[in-house]
């Protein structure tokens, strides 16, 4: 099956809406298409490295289309959801989605290493810099579980949000054990 080119009569609208987090404000944004269905592809925390600050101008509101991803963040941050189940729709190259699908295997409260993620992701250990290089760019923070990756010595290395945010998150999912 093909699929035409988008035009833009067919081109997907961005939405996006913000919600308060313990991390700060999150911006979460994504294609809705003209039948009304929608596909998560961003969430952006304060500070965020290599990603938008505010919605682009051409970007609607839309707090309707993201309830679902509001609500189970609410509900991750409250201690009630430890898997999120949302229709994504991340950019990428091939390499970058390999990589953020198999951060979706990292179980909650879990870490890995960067050689072990690219292990997990079908990479030879000698790619680890450019598995790093796709872990910083995921722009489904917390969603695709990011903050789960550590250095080969534990460290808390990189996040896009800082590694205060990092270490809260990680601390959340086991239970404030510190990191």
């Amino acid at each position: 099956m093909t699929t035409a080119p988008a035009t833009p009569a067919t081109a997907p609208t961005t939405v996006f809406t913000t919600m308060d987090s313990p991390l700060g404000t999150l911006l979460l944004s994504g294609p809705l298409d003209a039948d009304g269905r929608f596909a998560l592809a961003a969430v952006t925390a304060p500070g965020q490295k290599g990603a938008l600050a505010e919605p682009a101008a051409h970007w609607r509101p839309d707090a309707d289309a993201l309830a679902p991803a509001v609500e189970q963040l609410t509900a991750y941050f409250a201690g009630e959801r430890t898997t999120f189940d949302l229709p994504l729709a991340p950019v990428g190259t091939a390499f970058r989605q390999q990589v953020w699908d198999a951060l979706d295997d990292i179980p909650y409260g879990a870490t890995l290493t960067y050689g072990q993620l690219a292990d997990a992701a079908g990479q030879s250990p000698r790619a680890v810099r450019a598995v790093g290089g796709a872990v910083g760019a995921n722009p489904l923070l917390i969603v695709r579980p990011c903050h789960r990756v550590i250095g080969a010595n534990g460290s808390l290395t990189g996040f896009a949000a800082g590694i205060d945010a990092k270490r809260w998150l990680l601390a959340h999912e086991s239970g404030d054990r510190l990191f």
